[in-house]
């Protein structure tokens, strides 16, 4: 079913969708090797690709599913490169694959965050101290007694940049964010629950860097890349990737005030300028451990099934039961986001399922993971056994695809565990 509203920029394709799917028929198992029926997983099927593209809002579409371990779905729909919006198919579109790389964007923060909770088990961090004792600059007006634990979970108390003067360019320059984000007041942290889009990021990544001595990516590749045999997962994107990698375009209704506003509070850049310079060089030449870790949706997948299976992947531990329980308990009920002004419930670094619907559908209480700009979704599910990474091109907040979203994860639950799971 077809939620678009009208006014809505929509992509414009002749193709017939069915010529557009790719499957990795190598990877997907028979589906009652994962518990399921043909039946279900072909409805999950078209509800997550053929549903998702269907809303003419994304030009492409990633999905990968795990049950009980195995990919039931590994599959893509739509065209990587080469159509946005309102836009005519380029000559030279390239179709997407399920191996398509795609920016994660905020998705990205479930990863900063286990590599803080990682380097806490390694003993070179206490969660529960100031982030002042490993980073003195990030003293006084209100930031000296907040803790690590505090920015994991989005109650620092320094959700944005201030409102000087800057383009999105500044997001790409390390240094400089950490100068503003240290000379700038804030709260006193754990006040109040306000989404930090980036500048939690670059304090945690900061910290990584100040006490291993390690870039983060270095962290990254020893703690989480390599050692899960990743392809991509990675911050910033080399030059021999990038002609794969998914671009991303502005689409929905368009975005006006006050819903505009409360954006670029939230993105510290505007909407349509963070979509723009994700698709350029410098964006993925830089580190921003909050916004630009680039992955397949398998590669996401599979990190959330390492998590689902206690931390060890392919009988190797990656993270103890301790470190696992801490990063995935909640840090507090449900809250009013004063940044993102919806209900939300966060654990130190991950958004946390809600009941009786949440970001991850209906009855998804028991669910982990993380929103991208704008939804992309990974996740863990433990009360259906599923590991699952969504991933979209097309950027629009408002718009009748948050129906289509919703009813094509209520789909997937339903199959993978029943509404009442």
């Amino acid at each position: 079913m077809n939620f678009t509203l009208p006014g809505t920029r929509r992509i414009v394709l002749d193709d017939d969708p069915a010529d557009l799917v790719r499957i990795d028929r190598g990877a997907e198992c028979a589906p009652q090797d994962a518990g399921l029926s043909e039946e279900a997983v072909a409805a999950i099927a078209e509800a997550m690709l053929d549903d998702m593209f269907g809303t003419r809002i994304y030009p492409a579409v990633t999905f990968c599913l795990r049950r009980h371990g195995r990919i039931v779905l590994n599959r893509s729909i739509g065209y990587a490169r080469g159509l946005a919006p309102e836009r005519p198919l380029a000559l030279n579109a390239r179709v997407a694959e399920p191996d398509t790389p795609v920016c994660l964007f905020s998705a990205s923060k479930a990863v900063i965050a286990l590599l803080t909770h990682k380097l806490a088990e390694e003993g070179g961090i206490d969660l529960d101290r100031p982030v002042s004792h490993y980073l003195p600059a990030f003293s006084g007006d209100g930031k000296t007694h907040t803790t690590i634990a505090q920015v994991l979970a989005h109650q620092g108390g320094f959700p944005q940049f201030s409102a000087e003067g800057h383009g999105p360019e500044v997001l790409t320059d390390w240094d400089r964010c950490i100068e503003r984000i240290c000379d700038m007041p804030a709260e006193a942290g754990g006040r109040r629950l306000a989404y930090h889009a980036f500048t939690g990021g670059f304090i945690l990544g900061e910290v990584i860097r100040r006490v291993t001595g390690s870039s983060v990516t270095e962290y990254l590749d020893s703690r989480l890349r390599k050692p899960l045999g990743m392809r991509y997962f990675t911050y910033g994107l080399d030059g021999r990737s990038r002609s794969r990698v998914a671009e991303n375009h502005v689409a929905g209704q368009p975005v006006r005030w006050p819903v505009s506003r409360w954006a670029e509070e939230a993105l510290s850049v505007p909407f349509e300028e963070v979509v723009d310079i994700s698709n350029r060089d410098f964006f993925m030449d830089a580190v921003i451990p909050a916004g630009n870790l680039y992955a397949t949706a398998e590669e996401l997948s599979r990190f959330y099934q390492m998590l689902l299976d206690d931390g060890i992947y392919q009988g190797r531990r990656l993270f103890e039961p301790a470190t696992l329980a801490r990063a995935l308990r909640p840090a507090s009920n449900q809250f009013l986001d004063r940044t993102l002004k919806i209900p939300m419930r966060y654990s130190e670094g991950l958004m946390l399922g809600m009941n009786p619907i949440g970001l991850y559908g209906p009855m998804c209480g028991a669910a982990y993971g993380h929103l991208g700009f704008m939804n992309i979704l990974g996740w863990a599910d433990p009360s259906r056994g599923i590991s699952a990474a969504l991933m979209t091109t097309g950027k629009a907040i408002l718009g009748g695809h948050l129906v289509t979203l919703m009813r094509s994860l209520g789909v997937l639950n339903h199959h993978c565990g029943g509404l009442r799971a």
